[in-house]
């Protein structure tokens, strides 16, 4: 009996110090505050369209990934915190367009999203093909589609770019150009366009604009090229800084926008917490009213339940949204639930006639198949939702499993632990009352 109490008296230490770090950092708004997202903190969401149409089919899902961490690099350049850059394609049936979706937690100009994301350029090499040299514009002055044949190499295998003049050897005094690194297999892939394609054009597009188109005069195989366009040492250093940004591997358009105030997102996060404190208030109520000592310890449990979920929040951490808070809503229900069967449970072995300390044990031996169940159950669904549905649905599904999975700790270690502490007799009087339930005994 001592040591059940000693652990006991050790889980309600640790968790008043759990409580007390959620609660400062909260207060100081330290390294583990929570993380809302942008329903709850109000910011910006930005959805582009991303055209795939000169993308080869086998190479879209790898340009899509290359788009989304570009433009995750961008953004975290400018200290936004918790962005969320995802791709998705739209259509009932997952055939439409492909779609680039920025949330900036935060930021409520939409002006200055559209800045972070910027025109960041996006850069190919096509060759021209042979009779097209002096053709390579339309009336209009726009490229010649009919004049160049794609090579895929692209700002995908960009690792870096800087200012350089002239040549790019440093001969000052020259004109400003850009000098553009490629990764190894960029490098490769270079090397091989200029080793089999010597005497032809190479042409150099940014932002679909044609920029230059040098004559391939030897094989280059160091992975380095020139980019020349008639720059101001001003435009070139612009670009080269945007480059090293992230050139984008397909162009995207701006096609909507959506502005969540702080306001907006302060209340949903005000009627979260009423919403948690009123059912809390009311599962509390009837626990101790219907199931009396087992009720009071279950409403303990409850709260260090709460604790352990708050402190995982924050130190995982986890991104809160409205979403997510219902799911911890309803994972508190279910952490109920699994206290009443319980309770239920060590109600009919007491009525077997049965000493308190071995009903607790067998009751809570025979209520765990069923809370074992019904919680698999629950997770499984948690995971299904998680792998298939949207941002907000993966919201909750991660909120609603973590809860189930911290439920099982609560109801059945915590909770017995207390009651067998107690060290109740429940064949007296007052033992009868505390451990009975309803209007009986």
């Amino acid at each position: 009996m001592f040591k059940i109490r000693y652990f006991s008296v050790i889980i309600l230490i640790v968790a008043a110090l759990l409580a007390f770090f959620v609660w400062h950092e909260q207060t100081v708004q330290g390294p583990f505050a929570f993380k809302l997202g942008l329903d709850l903190s109000g910011g910006t969401e930005l959805e582009y369209t991303a055209d795939t149409s000169n993308v080869p089919a086998s190479q879209v899902a790898d340009s899509l990934s290359a788009l989304q961490a570009v433009i995750e690099r961008r953004v975290n350049a400018f200290g936004v915190g918790e962005p969320v850059v995802e791709t998705e394609r739209g259509g009932l049936l997952g055939e439409g367009d492909y779609r680039l979706v920025v949330e900036l937690p935060g930021v409520t100009n939409v002006t200055q999203a559209e800045t972070m994301i910027g025109q960041t350029p996006t850069l190919a090499f096509e060759l021209v093909k042979h009779g097209y040299e002096s053709n390579l514009t339309t009336a209009s002055g726009t490229p010649n589609p009919a004049a160049f044949a794609t090579t895929g190499l692209t700002g995908t295998y960009l690792t870096g770019a800087s200012l350089q003049f002239g040549n790019g050897q440093g001969a000052l005094g020259s004109e400003p150009v850009v000098e553009v690194n490629f990764d190894s297999q960029g490098a490769q892939l270079f090397s091989q366009i200029t080793t089999q394609n010597v005497g032809s054009e190479l042409a150099i597009f940014l932002d679909g604009q044609l920029l230059s188109a040098p004559v391939i005069q030897t094989p280059i195989t160091n992975g380095t090229a020139i980019i020349s366009g008639n720059f101001s040492a001003e435009t070139a250093k612009e670009l080269a800084t945007n480059l090293n940004l992230g050139a984008l591997p397909v162009p995207i358009t701006l096609s909507t926008t959506e502005t969540i105030g702080a306001t907006l997102g302060s209340q949903a996060v005000s009627a979260g917490i009423l919403a948690a404190l009123i059912g809390f208030i009311a599962l509390s109520i009837f626990m101790v009213l219907w199931y009396r000592l087992p009720g009071i310890v279950a409403v303990v449990a409850l709260l260090i339940y709460v604790v352990l979920m708050l402190t995982l929040f924050a130190l995982i951490p986890v991104v809160l949204t409205a979403a997510g808070i219902a799911g911890f809503i309803l994972s508190v229900g279910l952490a109920v639930d699994a206290n009443i069967l319980i309770a239920e449970r060590v109600k009919e072995e007491l009525r077997a006639g049965k000493e308190a300390e071995q009903a607790i044990r067998e009751g809570f031996t025979r209520a765990w198949s069923a809370i074992r169940d019904s919680n698999i159950a629950h997770i499984i669904a948690a995971v299904i939702l998680f792998w298939i549905g949207t941002d907000v649905i993966k919201g909750f599904a991660l909120v609603f499993g973590l809860g189930v999975i911290v439920s099982m700790l609560s109801a059945i270690s915590i909770s017995r632990t207390f009651l067998l502490a107690l060290g109740i007799k429940a064949k007296d009087g007052m033992g009868r009352f505390f451990m009975g339930s309803g209007f009986s005994n």
